[in-house]
């Protein structure tokens, strides 16, 4: 049972006395309480990767606390050679050595589980007040002695190193190990006849024991243990909704193409209806022909498999060359070129594309090698267009508006007149030209023709494939 968990599970046992609204109010303030709803399997697996995470450099951090406190050991030593032949204090560092180096095995494996966490939190702090316990033994001091040893500070470093996990309970767990382990050194030192004393003076210069400097220190470590885990707590909610919202951009990211979702993602404004900005841009325009015969004689299965073959061969060529796909038009697709992102080659990058279809087509089939040919029909206009946010608050959509929209819709059309598999107008092809695109001199220009839905004849340019 996890700590949220566990912490409901004890309001509950107060029934409706004053206690459980106390505890309802601290279990709110810990964070807690938003954390006790069941989480998705993506949100907790992403959690659980920044907790490995954290459990590497947790193990990092405690080899470089073994190897400071054997150079401070080493240093001691030299100082004061101890008279005993087996010294207790480098046996605990390595032992605690080979359990550290375990330990960070395992988390690099990730195959710590929260029973191992347990016990690794009471070892950690369990052998740093067993370190602190020996070097009376080796130094043939009173115990009191030990009271005054800075080296237990380091129990501070040990619970915020806890706190990396993002888990209040370790910390809760370290800090409450830390201060008993403390109490029973004091107690100790009681019980082995020290002096308690009521002078600082004597504290620091005698064997001696002052409670209320004792009291301190454990009212230190527990407040700071306390505040830790609040820390802890807050920054795990922030974390869960941190791992939600990557898991919702990272879908935002499925369903929308890369540039449109980093817009989103960094725009400064909320985006609402009408905003728009102008372009110079292309447009290309695909349509898989003969969609609805395969639609009679394939199966539902295959169709779409055919359907989803096509659509990753224009997505595919319209990434590479720099456009972004506007919508799927059920078996047509609209991409543009510089609209989503200003472009100085849109129209040459258009063309681009279009050639690395046609040449992906040519001669075989997407799918089932027993299927006919399959041809797409293909159309790039380029023009000023607007392109921004339309719809209502509730359901809004990037997209481009503007005559070159409609031209690449009637063109592709078009082909079929033609008797072509892609074209565009004569303005966007020389333009294209201009911007580095090199023909492949298969083009074929075609004047003044009659374009359904067109005010006035255009003059065009087939793009004729391999």
């Amino acid at each position: 049972m996890t700590h949220p968990a566990l912490a409901s599970g004890w309001i509950s046992a107060l029934g409706n006395s004053p206690g459980r609204r106390l505890a309802a109010r601290l279990r709110d303030l810990l964070g807690f309480a938003g954390m006790d709803a069941v989480l998705p399997r993506r949100v907790q697996d992403l959690v659980t990767r920044q907790q490995e995470t954290a459990e590497n450099i947790i193990g990092i951090a405690q080899v470089a606390a073994i190897a400071t406190f054997a150079l401070l050991y080493a240093i001691a030593r030299t100082a004061n050679p101890p008279p005993m032949e087996i010294e207790p204090v480098p046996v605990a560092l390595a032992l605690y050595a080979v359990f550290t180096g375990f330990r960070l095995w395992l988390a690099v494996q990730r195959r710590l589980t929260p029973r191992l966490l347990t016990v690794s939190v009471v070892v950690d702090i369990a052998v740093l007040f067993g370190l602190i316990w020996a070097f009376h033994l080796q130094y043939m001091a009173p115990l009191a002695v030990v009271l005054k040893a800075p080296t237990m500070m380091y129990a501070f470093i040990l619970i915020v190193l806890r706190a990396l996990r993002f888990e209040a309970r370790y910390v809760l767990l370290a800090g409450a190990t830390a201060m008993l382990g403390w109490v029973a050194i004091v107690g100790a030192s009681l019980i082995g006849g020290a002096m308690v004393t009521r002078s600082f003076l004597d504290y620091v210069t005698t064997p001696s024991v002052l409670i209320g400097a004792e009291f301190d220190k454990v009212v230190t470590l527990g407040m700071v243990t306390l505040l830790l885990a609040l820390v802890v707590s807050r920054g795990r909610a922030l974390l869960v909704e941190a791992a939600r919202e990557r898991i919702a951009s990272d879908g935002l990211s499925r369903f929308f193409v890369p540039e449109i979702a980093l817009r989103i993602r960094g725009a400064e404004e909320e985006a609402t209806a009408g905003m728009a900005e102008r372009r110079q841009a292309s447009i290309l325009m695909t349509d898989l022909r003969g969609f609805t015969r395969l639609a009679r004689e394939l199966s539902p299965e295959r169709l779409l498999a055919v359907l989803a073959a096509y659509q990753e061969l224009v997505v595919r060529a319209v990434r590479r060359h720099g456009g972004s796909i506007d919508k799927y038009l059920g078996d047509g697709i609209l991409a543009s070129f510089g609209a989503v992102r200003p472009s100085p080659t849109h129209a040459a990058d258009a063309l681009r594309a279009v050639a690395e279809i046609q040449a992906a087509l040519a001669g075989r089939t997407l799918s089932d090698p027993a299927m006919p040919p399959i041809a797409v029909g293909m159309a790039v206009a380029s023009g000023e267009m607007l392109f921004g946010t339309i719809g209502a608050e509730g359901r809004l959509e990037y997209t481009v508006i503007g005559d070159p929209v409609n031209l690449a819709a009637k063109l592709e059309k078009h082909n079929k007149a033609e008797g072509s598999d892609a074209l565009t107008h004569r303005e966007a092809f020389e333009l294209a030209l201009s911007q580095g695109y090199a023909p492949t001199g298969r083009e074929e220009a075609r004047d003044a023709r009659q374009v359904a839905g067109a005010p006035q004849p255009l003059d065009l340019v087939l793009l004729r494939g391999p």
